[in-house]
């Protein structure tokens, strides 16, 4: 495999730098990402700190001088020293818990996959949730191979009209400058897989992302061989046409499995993300049969070694496909399994709906003898949903369980903030960012001085504040820009002022607009003489989503109101960076969403753990991590009905009476000390409870050994309940 690029340019003293540059490593270390920055800070900046970039912009002197600076090349071999150690370092916390030894892989498939923004393959929450995953277990040792797609168009980005009307905006990845390489094969040509089912059959180039210790391996059908439109499959994500959809899901499982072993890869169990990879386990299970192991044997063998985690709390959340759609793709794979044409469709038959077609998620709950829920409220949400396959069964005692959503806390931790918990931490815990799902540890957040803590989190506010008026003078500096856009973009935000973040997918359920109500009651709220709140909005509708498009374009008409006097911002084209500056850097972060249809939600976590307050409907993670003391909640268990007035009420009622008083209410010093007390209770409270070192040693513990031990045991050892050990196809005796 090409490694990466030639760099001619870049000095042997300095060489390292490319090695650094295409691992994922540095996304997560800020003192490597300083490495890179202190080569060119404007540059950096320009290349939206995207260090491959960089290094193909740099001329040689730039390099030069750094070779000959004692002072960068003490830094340069300190994180060099870092890095490569961490590379090599033989054993972690999975090797002291579990052991070491082949077989021990895990194979881990997603749609998406949040890693950084210059690897645009995300389109939200699964994606960030999918990266983080791959970060934890690379900072854990835990041996996962993971496969996706090579989005060459990402997913979109996102221009405002003047009127607020979202403009979908498509830019091609360019491979050349982002931290991605081409895989080859032994003839040093560029490695191609080749996916059946369609005529001919479509030809896959396979890219590779190094995630620290995780490789990442990527699907990419903009291949000459194909036909325009087989192309364009891997081009973008999530497309609204259905069979475009289908051969999406195609290649990712199905040429996602013979792409690993093309590679030679080996693992022993699979773990999907989300249900857009199940053909991954109809291809195992099409090897065992052709291998010559009875069907009943081959579904037990894949059920046994496969974990399926479900993110969807509505059956619409689903990917279905028609008979017709599915005959005409597997008509032909089908014989391969010795099934007919109703055996196989009765694979992905809802039993409450069998002619509503071919359902993936009940597909993977048929052939992974494993799964669960984000979020504890999501998994008894998600009893519910499949009861249906398990009829005999309570639908509380349903065999789906629930390991709640965290997040990489080195990702997502403000390096400031960061700092702040080393100076304080390390007399009592000297190692506590590798210990950082420790209770006990958080307590010390409470030394932390209150001052030093307001302080540093008003820096943050304004750094974001900040971010927002840099756009709109970039903007208004190419001409191009209306400047009656700038008051709903910004540019009159105030430090000072009690700020509100909401950043979310715009989907009617999400109901951002939901503050909009009653506009004159939040008009007074807003422009309070004494205790003003400000708003921040950002996110993306999907592209075929009109009604999310239409609220995105109510707010943003709120925004460009006078009478609301600039309090109200849209941050537009909200990604990985933007979320960044608004989780760490705004108040209070509000979530409202219709319950129970958030799964888990992952921003907030975020943003409590670098000291934001969290005022969110008591739905998916919150209902885990509201205590009482760490921020507020609104809204009743009771799902249905027309909640609009009753929780809008809720919120104003809460920023009228408690929340923005309590920021105001400030001591001699200028601090607000009760305000910090409640962002300490969040921290001490969120940070370890949430974090993906949990999530990912919860998943170690509760579902990978069972997974390895049936491969390990030649399958004698399987557990797990599937639908059940004596599943049997309708009406076909299979």
């Amino acid at each position: 495999m090409d490694r990466h690029p030639d760099f001619p340019h870049v000095p042997e003293r300095l060489s390292g730098l490319v090695d650094l540059a295409y691992n994922l490593w540095w996304s997560w270390h800020p003192e490597a990402r300083v490495l890179f920055k202190h080569l060119s800070s404007p540059l950096w900046k320009e290349c939206i700190h995207n260090p491959v970039r960089l290094l193909r912009r740099l001329p040689p002197e730039v390099f030069a001088a750094a070779a000959a600076d004692p002072d960068y090349l003490h830094r340069y071999d300190i994180i060099m020293h870092r890095f490569r150690r961490y590379m090599t370092a033989p054993n972690g916390w999975f090797q002291e818990a579990y052991g070491t030894g082949p077989g021990l892989t895990i194979a881990y498939f997603s749609a998406e996959y949040g890693l950084h923004h210059s690897l645009p393959f995300y389109a939200g929450g699964l994606g960030f949730l999918a990266g983080d995953h791959l970060k934890e277990c690379s900072d854990l040792h835990v041996p996962v191979v993971a496969v996706g797609f090579m989005y060459s168009e990402g997913y979109l980005h996102q221009h405002l009209s003047a009127d607020g009307y979202q403009e979908n905006i498509t830019e091609r990845l360019d491979r050349e400058a982002a931290p991605i390489t081409r895989v080859t094969g032994e003839d040093g040509e560029p490695l191609v897989v080749r996916v059946p089912l369609m005529d001919p059959p479509i030809a896959a180039y396979v890219w590779r992302v190094d995630v620290g210790r995780v490789p990442l391996y990527l699907l990419d059908t903009d291949h000459p061989e194909n036909p325009p439109a087989c192309r364009a499959i891997s081009s973008r994500l999530y497309s609204g046409d259905r069979e475009l959809r289908l051969q999406q899901e195609i290649v990712l499982g199905i040429g996602g499995r013979r792409m690993l072993a093309a590679l030679g890869v080996e693992f022993a169990a699979v773990h999907l993300n989300e249900g857009h990879s199940a053909f991954a386990l109809l291809e195992l299970l099409r090897e065992r049969i052709e291998a010559g192991v009875p069907y009943e044997e081959a579904v037990r063998e894949v059920r046994g070694t496969s974990i399926f985690t479900t993110h969807t709390p509505v059956p619409a959340g689903f990917d279905v496909f028609s008979d017709e759609l599915m005959e005409r793709a597997f008509g032909r794979y089908r014989d391969a399994l010795g099934l007919s044409r109703e055996q196989f469709l009765a694979l992905g038959r809802h039993p409450d709906a069998p002619g509503a077609g071919f359902n993936m998620a009940m597909l993977a709950l048929r052939l992974c003898g494993h799964a669960n829920a984000v979020s504890e409220r999501h998994g008894a949400v998600s009893r519910e949903l499949f009861a249906a396959l398990w009829p005999e069964v309570p639908a509380e005692q349903v065999p789906l369980g629930a390991i709640t959503n965290g997040v990489h806390l080195p990702t997502w931790l403000n390096p400031r903030m960061a700092s702040l918990y080393d100076r304080h931490f390390f007399g009592t815990s000297p190692n506590w960012l590798e210990e950082h799902d420790v209770e006990a540890i958080w307590a010390l957040v409470d030394g932390i001085p209150d001052a030093e803590l307001w302080q540093l989190h008003l820096g943050l506010k304004t750094k974001l504040l900040n971010r927002l008026r840099e756009r709109r003078r970039r903007a208004f500096a190419t001409g191009a820009e209306d400047p009656a856009k700038f008051v709903a973009e910004g540019v009159l935000m105030d430090p000072s002022v009690l700020t509100i973040g909401f950043a979310r997918r715009f989907s009617t359920y999400k109901r951002a607009d939901l503050v909009f109500s009653d506009p004159e009651r939040l008009r007074r709220i807003l422009t309070h003489p004494t205790r003003p709140v400000q708003l921040i909005f950002a996110g993306k509708a999907h592209p075929d989503d009109e009604e999310g498009k239409r609220i995105l374009q109510r707010i943003y008409g709120f925004a460009r109101r006078p009478e609301f006097e600039g309090r109200i911002a849209f941050m537009e084209d909200y990604g990985e960076q933007t979320a960044q500056y608004l989780v760490h850097g705004v108040d209070v972060w509000l979530n409202n969403p219709m319950p129970p249809l958030e799964a888990s939600g992952t921003s907030g976590m975020k943003a409590a753990m670098n000291g934001v307050v969290n005022c969110s409907i008591l739905d998916g993670w919150w209902l885990e991590g509201y205590n009482g003391r760490n921020g507020w909640a609104f809204g009743t268990d009771v799902p249905g009905g027309d909640r609009t007035g009753p929780d809008a009420d809720a919120v104003y009622r809460l920023l009228e009476e408690v929340v923005a008083p309590l920021y105001y209410e400030t001591g001699l010093d200028g601090v607000p000390g009760g305000w910090v007390r409640l962002m300490k209770e969040s921290i001490r409270s969120c940070a370890p409870q949430f974090s993906a070192r949990r999530m990912v040693k919860e998943y170690v513990d509760r579902y990978y050994p069972q997974l390895l031990a049936c491969a390990a045991t030649g399958y004698r050892s399987c557990t797990g309940a599937g639908v059940n050990e004596e599943f049997a196809l309708v009406d076909e005796g299979v």
